[in-house]
């Protein structure tokens, strides 16, 4: 089996919970395939269980790619994340393996497929000074603030959304010029492949129950214990830092904030809000196919697989 570097790469993707990472290790079981993972918190070393990071065993299974990859609290930037995707969609191209991304990070997928604005992201001053103009005057105002400077942007966006109001206006102050016009003249980066979005939306309820079910199960493989160990390295601030839903509220139960149960009733919560955000932007934002179930997914591909493969193309 031949793999084009025309042809277009699928990407496995929903909210978290839903499966993702079981259909990659399935299908690898019957196709050459290796996943490059698109997901902001399995990129964080140490932070393993949490982040329902691959078991060793589907390592074993199937190869993972993007995955501990920075140190808790380090900035990774989504113009990073296509240059490393694109390496490891060209290394597994170049090995005639099948390439597929796995993952629920909108920011990362969108600036893959459609690209994003290319300024440098390693300097954050910028941002640390939006973020604490932010705390003393309010969302509100620093949303005004870019409405005034970048409507188009601006219309995009709920006044709530601070991480993205922050990044236009530092966009805005960095280079004096509309993130909005940057694009339209389409100065951004973005992958140098065809994709095409394979969306797993189960339903809702159903979703928010294996979420629970999820969160229980990884208290009882050692979350907490894994955490506190962490903290015993040192690593606690970083933690603290990286923002990473699960954490955030252990750490708070570890500093007497909460009891455990307290802790592992927000975690359940704030990860079933995630899900509803992912499930949101995925239905709305892309286009592709949608699937309510891993099975009705699986069985999609491995007959779009052989259909394709008759002609010497994957996803073509």
């Amino acid at each position: 089996m031949v793999v084009a570097e025309s042809s277009t790469i699928p990407i496995i993707c929903g909210p978290t919970g839903s499966g993702k990472t079981r259909i990659a290790v399935e299908l690898a079981a019957s196709f050459p395939i290796e996943v490059v993972s698109a997901d902001s918190r399995q990129i964080i070393k140490h932070l393993d269980i949490g982040t329902a990071k691959p078991t060793p065993e589907e390592c074993n299974k199937v190869r993972f790619h993007l995955v501990d990859l920075i140190e808790p609290g380090e900035l990774y930037s989504a113009y990073r994340f296509v240059d490393d995707a694109c390496a490891a969609l060209a290394d597994i191209i170049g090995r005639n393996r099948i390439p597929v991304l796995v993952g629920g990070t909108g920011l990362y997928l969108r600036a893959l497929t459609d690209g994003v604005v290319e300024i440098d992201n390693e300097d954050t001053t910028i941002r640390n000074q939006l973020q604490d103009e932010m705390t003393r005057i309010g969302q509100q105002a620093m949303y005004d603030q870019l409405a005034r400077v970048d409507p188009t942007e601006a219309a995009h966006l709920h006044p709530n959304n601070q991480v993205r109001v922050i990044r236009a206006l530092e966009i805005y102050r960095l280079t004096g010029q509309p993130k909005s016009e940057l694009l339209a003249r389409a100065a951004h980066r973005k992958g140098d492949y065809s994709f095409e979005y394979l969306c797993l939306l189960p339903d809702r309820q159903e979703l928010y129950a294996a979420i629970d079910r999820r969160v229980d199960q990884m208290m009882a493989a050692g979350w907490l214990a894994e955490l506190e160990r962490l903290v015993d390295a040192g690593l606690g601030k970083a933690i603290r830092e990286a923002r990473v839903i699960g954490y955030s509220e252990l750490l708070r139960h570890l500093d007497g904030e909460s009891t455990l149960e307290e802790a592992v009733d927000l975690i359940k919560q704030n990860s079933r809000r995630y899900a509803k955000r992912q499930y949101t932007w995925f239905r709305n934002k892309t286009s592709g196919c949608f699937f309510s179930s891993r099975e009705e997914l699986t069985s999609f591909w491995r007959i779009s697989f052989r259909r394709e493969e008759a002609n010497k193309n994957l996803f073509q």
